[in-house]
């Protein structure tokens, strides 16, 4: 509980944004119900980037607007990187296209540098891909910042949440504002997480999105029935603590970002790993040898700066340029699972605070089920990470004490981890309190490294990146300011919470007075029920008309699983237009099947592969290869164990602990 001595010193704070760090050692010290209607947030005039020479101020400039149309070919990306020189070099290449490397392309590119961006696997093939999917200043961090005294979790807590208003605007059909109930067992909790909750509204100031507020018992229950009624030790609930946050698809997101980038002008591409850096006679980093996964095609791309944003892998690029680089990154592991919808509400989420070891656990809606976790746990940094059966175990053992109903591991239907790329305090060790905050260090070799951060902050930091790349006197100082506080991304400048209705008045309203019994009356080649509309929309906005076009031109208005209202259409869509290049991309980033469902997921990947095929021209042995390598991945990725069977014989059991018949006894260890 905070003190008043506690809540006085951070009174006397003065709270910023987190200055931009110049060079420096990446050790740094001391890392230091009536319910109100969210308001849009208002749409500010962003500026067009114009040629070199002419700097244009934010608030005069006209509008860019970003279009799909603009969007070039993986094969034309390719063509543009390898036409660099040394003669003829980007403004910037950036080196990891997670949430870090495609900000920075973004804010880059609209600032009229020529800008080129590589990523060795698939946009948001690692921790982007990964996270619990909330846009939040972090409920977490603020205790922190209180009971610490810790001005950087605090600073950390505020640019989130100012930066949680733009991410809702800037891509409102990918994120949207999110109810989530804190449970009370005892009016001190009540009091302590009723001032918490005030205080994080106080530091969000206009950018409140619904201030928070005490619910009852009832209400409690009627936002989220399978809240328990009494805490492990018999303690009876006393009501909860309502406020919001943003919930977002992160995956989604970060391909948006790319093909935005992309739709800008600048150069981007997947599946494209950098196998060694170029330098000049000064011994700076002024490039990269790099190599086209796909074709096994090498060439250079000459840029006049590199910007690392590798997350994770960082030190591995820093290393290519001097293996006896000190680490400036550490990994912590986060576990997620999901379960079916009637765990929870598919409105309302739910967070405990404080788990038996201090921990927190968010229980959250998320595309029609449920996500639970997350576990923080330092982990040694690799390319693909596996739940552990003992933070599964640890997430359900949570959610059993505080659900009434019965938290069984049969109903886990998909399990993941990801790595956070935490700034290395150099003390190892626990990973909880360590800031998330980012961290932007210059080596000697002149390489500009963005390290650490959140996705929430994912804006702001690629902000302070690019001002750091111009301060570095190697880049045109003719450019415009940054543009990206108000730029609409693909998909949103015309999106509206309307949209769903339209589709399902579009698609539904025609048929409705067919008579009964006759199917083959209603239009052959697309069907689109009210929830594929509401999933079109909220997966591609204004450019959901784009996969419905093509799911009636090329007759893929077909659910490519039951159970899933994702459409074959959509297939077809993101390999021609989002860089889709593989099954994997697919049901793990440019859908959400592999996340939520791995058998459903599985099922549907013959039928991926044979779209996939029709697209990018494979062979029947490739697109067997596909399948294979598919399912390989969903084992070794979203299982703690064997889920995922194939043959005809029935799925393996998992090796999930038998759970007793009794709601309230936890899940045996």
């Amino acid at each position: 509980m905070p003190t008043e001595a506690h809540l006085q010193s951070l009174a006397s704070l003065q709270i910023s944004s987190p200055a931009l760090l110049k060079p420096h050692d990446p050790h740094p010290s001391g890392q230091q119900q009536q319910q109100q209607e969210y308001s849009e947030a208002r749409e500010a005039p962003v500026a067009q980037a114009k040629p070199k020479g002419v700097l244009v101020s934010a608030t005069s400039a006209p509008t860019m607007d970003l279009t799909m149309d603009r969007v070039p070919s993986r094969s034309q990306q390719l063509d543009r990187l390898a036409a660099s020189s040394k003669e003829d070099p980007f403004d910037v290449l950036i080196i990891g296209g997670g949430s870090s490397g495609a900000g920075c392309a973004v804010d880059a590119q609209t600032r009229n540098l020529r800008t080129a961006m590589i990523e060795r696997e698939d946009f948001a093939s690692g921790t982007s891909s990964k996270s619990t999917k909330l846009v939040h200043g972090g409920v977490r961090y603020l205790e922190k910042a209180v009971l610490q005294l810790s001005l950087d979790q605090l600073k950390l807590v505020y640019e989130a949440l100012h930066e949680r208003d733009r991410l809702l605007s800037n891509a409102a059909h990918l994120a949207r504002p999110l109810p989530i109930l804190t449970p009370c067992y005892s009016w001190w909790e009540v009091i302590y997480y009723g001032v918490g909750l005030k205080f994080y509204d106080l530091l969000a100031g206009s950018s409140t999105l619904v201030p928070s507020k005490y619910m009852n018992i009832l209400e409690s229950l009627s936002r989220l029935p399978t809240m328990s009624k009494y805490s492990e030790d018999g303690r009876s609930l006393k009501g909860s603590i309502l406020y919001y946050d943003g919930q977002f698809n992160d995956t989604r997101l970060n391909v948006t970002l790319a093909t935005s980038a992309a739709a800008a002008g600048a150069a981007v591409s997947n599946y494209t790993d950098c196998v060694g850096l170029i330098k000049n006679e000064a011994g700076k980093v002024v490039g990269a040898h790099c190599r086209d996964r796909i074709s096994g095609k090498e060439f250079d791309v000459h840029a006049k700066l590199v910007i690392n944003a590798a997350g994770p892998f960082a030190d591995d690029v820093r290393r290519a340029s001097d293996p006896s680089k000190k680490p400036s990154v550490q990994g912590a592991s986060g576990t997620h699972i999901t379960l079916p919808d009637f765990y929870g509400s598919s409105k309302n989420g739910m967070i405990i605070p404080k788990t038996k070891d201090g921990r927190v656990v968010f229980m959250l809606p998320f595309q029609h089920h449920i996500i639970a976790g997350t576990t923080d746990t330092p982990i040694q940094i690799t390319s693909r990470p596996r739940s552990t059966q003992a933070e599964i175990d640890f997430i359900l053992n949570t959610l059993s004490d505080y659900l009434d109903v019965r938290v069984t591991p049969k109903d886990v239907l998909s399990a993941w981890c990801g790595i956070r790329p935490l700034p290395n305090s150099g003390k190892g060790g626990n990973t909880q309190n360590v800031v998330r905050d980012h961290v932007i260090f210059m080596d000697d070799d002149g390489m500009l490294n963005v390290t650490g951060g959140k996705w929430t902050t994912y804006r702001s930091m690629a902000e302070q990146a690019i001002d750091a790349a111009l301060a570095s006197g190697r880049l045109p100082n003719d450019v415009l300011p940054c543009q990206t506080r108000d730029l609409k991304l693909l998909g949103a400048k015309n999106y509206s919470y309307q949209m769903k209705a339209n589709i399902s008045q579009d698609y539904q309203v025609p048929y409705r007075n067919l008579p009964l019994g006759k199917p083959e009356l209603r239009d052959p080649e697309v069907d689109v029920d009210t929830e594929i509309a509401a999933h079109l929309s909220a997966c591609y906005g204004d450019n959901c008309d784009r996969v419905l076009s093509l799911a009636r031109e090329q007759q893929l208005g077909k659910r490519l699983v039951p159970n899933h209202p994702v459409l074959e259409a959509e297939v077809i869509y993101t390999a021609q237009a989002e860089y889709c290049m593989t099954v994997e991309d697919f049901i793990s980033r440019r859908s959400r099947l592999a996340f939520l469902d791995v058998r459903s997921c599985e099922a549907a990947l013959p039928r991926i592969s044979e779209i996939l095929a029709s697209v990018h021209g494979w062979s029947e042995d490739k697109r067997k290869a596909e399948v294979e390598a598919a399912r390989d991945f969903l084992i070794n990725n979203f299982t703690p164990g064997p889920m995922v069977h194939t043959d005809s014989s029935p799925p393996p059991t998992a090796k999930f602990p038998k759970v007793p018949d009794s709601s309230r006894e936890q899940v045996a260890a």
